[in-house]
This record gives structure tokens, C-alpha cells and sequence, in this order.
């Protein structure tokens, strides 16, 4: 079997296990398990399309592999003093990394969703966000609303509110697509929220989809063209509910 550093330089043109994590070498352990969660979601053999599958599934054992190494605290201050791995003592080639991912973060629920939402809105995260949403959308509010986690039409209220302040403050620029919008735009928007919104709905009951993967599919739905923004919306809700399933741990342990 290939080293893990040869095959990280295969799979991701990097042998810097924290680069390809997206975290730096002075990162706690919680923030190295996020950067582990975040980029895992995007390979994650469940989560591609089939003609992807097989590549995916590389990475994310690879990535598995990463994580071990930089989770195993002796194992990552050989390779911070040294750049290099011991592979010929690693007895985890061979794990099931979809089962050892499953067991560090659990699945996300419609309760999960719905306390990340409750917290996430009117907190100073949702701010942050919704300025650099403004900024990056040059004050479009439909984009603004797609970008913004948790959004929907009926925060465009508050959002304008918001906004305003900020752009008397001098915080943001006074972008004309914002300040001088027209009624038509918004009746538009209005609309548009409202039969994508019917549209999802009628389509996971169609589907019989349960309570979760209904709330989900509403969410994507209306981030459809935003499909990196959707996707780290989950990748930051697995992060922050991501707990070990304990049972599953002391079973696994038994066995």
C-alpha cells in the first residue's frame, strides 16, 4: 500500500496534512476534527454522484487516514517534528473509515436544525455573514437571501433594517440594487420564495420523504443555485452537533 504521503500528493497535490485539512499546524484538535468533518462532506461516498464514487471513495479514506494521524497526539508530534508518517506501524490502513466517520458525527435532525436556527438568528454570526452577503451580492436581496444560512422571504424585513443601519454607519457600501430596489423586484422575489418553497414541499411528499429529509430538501430547494452555500450550511450543522454515539462506541470496543 502506497504511503499516506504519497498518496495525499496523489489525491489532493499536497503531502501538508493540516493544508489538506484547511487547518494550520498550531489548530486545536476540535478545530483539526471540523476541518476533517467539513472537507470529508465533500467526498463522502454517499454524497456523490456515481461516476464520482470510486474517486471519492479514495479521498475519503484517505482523509480518514489524515485525521488519525493528526487526532493521535503522538503520532502528530512525530510528524510536526519530522514531516513524515510511520506507516509500517499504522494498524488503521485497514479500518472501515465510513464506519469510524459515522461513529465521530452523528446525523443531523430536524431538532438539530431547528436550535442551530433559533441560535444562529439576531446572533452576531448571522451579522457577519449577512455583511459579507451584502458586499459579496453587491445588495441584490435575492442573493443575499439565498446566501445567508437559514434565510427565508420573511427575513428580508429585518435584513433591510439591518442593512440600512449599517450603510449609515458606514460599515457597507450604499449599493443602488439595495437602496433604490423596486416594487416590482420585490413582489417578484416574493413570489419566486413562495412556489419554490410549495414546489419542495409537494415534491417530498411525493416522495414520502420523513420530517428530516422534508426540512432538508426545503432548504436545498431554495439554495438550488447556491449549491456550495447549502452544503457547508450541513457540513457547519454536523460540525456543531457532531458528538461520538457513545454506544456505538462501547460496542465496537466490545466486539
Amino acid at each position: 500500500m502506497p504511503s499516506l504521503l504519497e498518496t495525499c500528493r496523489e489525491l489532493f497535490g499536497s503531502d501538508d496534512l493540516y493544508e489538506i485539512l484547511g487547518v494550520k499546524k498550531e489548530s486545536s484538535n476540535k478545530d483539526v476534527k471540523k476541518g476533517y468533518h467539513k472537507v470529508s462532506l465533500k467526498v463522502h461516498p454517499d454524497r456523490v454522484s456515481p461516476e464520482e464514487k470510486e474517486e471519492a471513495t479514495k479521498k475519503f479514506q484517505a482523509l480518514g487516514r489524515v485525521y488519525s494521524t493528526l487526532s493521535d497526539e503522538n503520532k502528530r508530534g512525530v510528524y510536526d517534528d519530522t514531516g513524515e508518517v510511520d506507516d509500517e506501524n499504522d494498524v488503521t490502513q485497514d479500518r472501515d473509515w465510513s464506519d469510524y466517520w459515522r461513529l465521530l458525527f452523528k446525523k443531523v435532525s430536524v431538532d438539530d436544525i431547528k436550535t442551530f436556527e433559533k441560535d444562529y438568528k439576531d446572533s452576531a454570526e448571522e451579522l457577519e455573514d449577512l455583511k459579507s452577503a451584502y458586499v459579496e451580492c453587491e445588495g441584490d436581496m435575492d442573493k443575499i437571501i439565498d446566501t445567508v444560512m437559514c434565510a427565508t422571504i420573511e427575513d428580508e424585513p429585518r435584513f433591510a433594517k439591518i442593512l440600512k443601519l449599517l450603510i449609515k454607519k458606514k460599515e457597507v457600501p450604499d449599493f443602488p440594487s439595495f437602496s433604490k430596489e423596486g416594487k416590482a423586484k420585490k413582489t417578484a422575489r416574493k413570489r419566486k420564495h413562495e412556489a419554490e418553497a410549495e414546489e419542495a414541499e409537494m415534491e417530498s411528499k411525493k416522495l414520502g420523504l420523513d420530517g428530516d429529509s422534508s426540512l432538508k430538501a426545503l432548504i436545498q430547494k431554495k439554495q438550488q443555485s447556491r449549491e456550495e452555500a447549502a452544503n457547508d450550511f450541513f457540513s457547519q450543522l454536523e460540525a456543531k452537533y457532531a458528538k461520538p454515539k457513545k454506544n456505538s462506541a462501547k460496542s465496537k470496543r466490545k466486539k
